[in-house]
C-alpha cells in the first residue's frame, strides 16, 4: 500500500509492477511526499503513473518508463504523490527511517589511527552508512549519512577512542526528495553505485592521510592552540565591528556562490595556499617587525596586529587557519563555533549577515538558512557548482565540463569524460557492470 502526503487539484498515483529501477534526479520540482516499506531488504518501487487536473479524464505522462521515474511538471505541477513499495514475498509495511547527515571532525593526538580503519569502515557498512571519513595522526574529519540510529552507533564508537571524545558534529536533515531518489536504489544493484543516488546506501570510504585537512605546515599544532570560539548568535555583533577584519578562509570556488557580507576573500584554490596569502597580505614590506627610526636613531615598534574574525563551512580550517596566525604573532584572532552550516542553522533568515548559498562537500552540493537543499548541482568534471544560469551556457555539458572548467582541459580529457559518461549512463557505474572482477568471463 502508498501513503499520499498532501492534496491538491492534482493527483499522481503509482501503483505495483515486477520491477527494480532507480529514480533519476528530481530536477523540475519539489513534491512533499514520504514512502512506507517493510523489512531490510532492498525495496522495490512501483512503476504506474496517471495525473489528473481536476477531470475525470487521467493524463498519462510520457515521461514514466521502466528505464526510471520522472516528474512531468505539466502534469503534476500540484498535487499529491502515491509511492507503493513492495518487497519479495511480504507485504508487512513501516515507516522508512529518515536519513540524516552529519559532519564530524576533531583535531587530537591519534598515534594509532591506522588501527581503526579497518573496524570503522566495517561498522558503516554494516550499518548500510555512506560518506567520507579521513583518519590522521591528528585526527578525524568526515561527512557520513545514514538512519539517525545508525549514525548515532558510529558517532558512539569513533568516540569510544578517549583521544576522540568531544567530536565537533553539525546534524543536517536529508530532503525528501532525495529520501526518494536513495530509496530507490538497492544495495546489491550496480545502480546503487550511480551518481544519481545522493548518498549510497552501499559506499563509504575511510582514508588514512598525513593531515585531516591538508594544509602543509606540520609545525601548526591545533591541538596546542586555536583562536577563540563565538557562538552564531553572538557572530553578527563580532563581525559588525569596524576593527574586525573578517576573513573566509574557503577557496574560489566556495566564496563564488555566498559569503558573510563584508568578508575578505583570500581567493585561494587551495587552503594550502592560506599561509602564503596571510604573509603577502599583514606582513608585506617587513610591517610586522620593528622598523628603523632613522631621525631619531632607534627602532620602531611594529604596528599591532588586526583583530581577526574567520570562518568556514563548519569550523575545521579555521582551527589550522587560526592556530597559524597565533605562531604568527596575532593577539586577537575568532572564529566561528560549528561554521557557516552551523550559523545557517540557528540564525534566522531575517537576522542573517550571511549572503547566497554554502557549498558543501556531498551530494547536496549547497545548503540555505535552515540548511535546506540548495540551488546548485555540480560539475563532475571539476567539482564546482554551477547554477541554472550556468548550464545554460554552451560550455556546459553534463559529466564533462562547465563554464569554470572549460578552458582547462584539451579535447583528450573531454572526450575520456564523455566516455566515462556514456558508460554511466549505459551500467549506471563507471567501468561497466564487469568492474572489480578479476575475469569478467569468469564471475565465480
Amino acid at each position: 500500500m502508498g501513503t499520499v502526503i498532501g492534496a491538491g487539484a492534482s493527483e499522481v498515483r503509482v501503483l505495483p509492477i515486477a520491477l527494480s529501477f532507480r529514480f533519476p534526479r528530481l530536477r523540475s520540482i519539489r513534491i512533499p511526499f514520504s514512502m512506507e516499506a517493510a523489512g531490510e531488504k532492498s525495496l522495490l518501487p512501483n512503476l504506474s503513473c496517471c495525473a489528473t487536473n481536476g477531470s475525470p479524464h487521467p493524463i498519462e505522462s510520457p515521461m514514466l518508463g521502466a528505464t526510471g521515474f520522472r516528474q512531468e511538471p505539466e502534469a503534476v505541477a500540484v498535487g499529491s504523490l502515491e509511492i507503493t513499495l513492495a518487497r519479495d514475498g511480504d507485504d508487512a509495511e513501516r515507516p522508512v527511517r529518515h536519513l540524516v547527515v552529519v559532519s564530524l571532525y576533531k583535531f587530537a593526538i591519534f598515534a594509532n589511527y591506522k588501527e581503526m580503519r579497518r573496524p570503522l569502515k566495517d561498522l558503516c557498512e554494516e550499518l548500510r552508512i555512506s560518506g567520507g571519513i579521513i583518519l590522521a595522526p591528528e585526527g578525524i574529519n568526515g561527512s557520513i549519512c545514514g538512519t539517525q540510529e545508525s549514525v548515532e552507533k558510529v558517532l558512539e564508537f569513533i568516540q569510544s577512542h578517549e583521544s576522540l571524545r568531544g567530536l565537533r558534529i553539525v546534524e543536517s536533515p536529508v530532503s525528501l526528495e532525495e529520501e526518494a531518489i536513495h530509496h530507490g536504489h538497492t544495495s546489491h544493484s550496480p545502480l546503487g553505485a550511480g551518481e544519481e543516488a545522493p548518498f549510497r546506501w552501499d559506499h563509504v570510504r575511510v582514508k588514512l592521510k598525513k593531515e585531516i585537512v591538508t594544509f602543509g605546515d606540520a609545525s601548526v599544532m591545533p591541538t596546542e592552540r586555536v583562536g577563540k570560539y563565538v557562538r552564531p548568535s553572538d557572530w553578527n555583533a563580532l563581525i559588525s565591528d569596524p576593527n574586525i577584519v573578517l576573513i573566509d578562509v574557503r577557496n574560489m570556488y566556495e566564496t563564488r556562490i555566498g559569503k558573510f557580507k563584508g568578508a575578505v576573500d583570500p581567493c585561494t584554490t587551495s587552503f594550502r595556499e592560506f599561509p602564503a596569502w596571510v604573509n603577502e597580505k599583514f606582513q608585506a614590506n617587513g610591517s610586522r617587525t620593528r622598523q628603523p627610526d632613522m631621525e631619531n636613531n632607534r627602532l620602531l615598534e611594529p604596528p599591532k596586529p588586526p583583530r581577526i574574525a574567520m570562518y568556514c563551512t563548519g569550523g575545521i580550517r579555521c582551527e589550522k587557519a587560526s592556530s597559524f596566525l597565533l605562531s604568527e604573532g596575532f593577539e586577537e584572532v575568532y572564529h566561528l563555533e560549528g561554521g557557516i552550516l552551523k550559523y545557517l542553522e540557528d540564525v534566522p533568515e531575517s537576522e542573517s549577515l550571511w549572503e547566497g548559498e554554502c557549498f558543501v562537500f556531498d551530494k547536496r552540493v549547497s545548503v540555505e538558512h535552515g540548511l535546506e537543499q540548495g540551488s546548485f548541482k555540480l560539475c563532475y568534471g571539476c567539482k564546482q557548482p554551477v547554477s541554472d544560469a550556468d548550464m545554460e551556457s554552451p560550455k556546459w555539458e553534463f559529466g564533462v565540463s562547465c563554464p569554470y572548467c572549460f578552458f582547462t582541459k584539451s579535447d583528450e580529457e573531454k572526450e575520456r569524460a564523455r566516455a566515462r559518461q556514456r558508460q554511466f549512463e549505459t551500467w549506471g557505474l563507471i567501468g561497466g557492470p564487469d568492474k572489480g572482477r578479476r575475469n569478467p568471463t569468469n564471475p565465480s
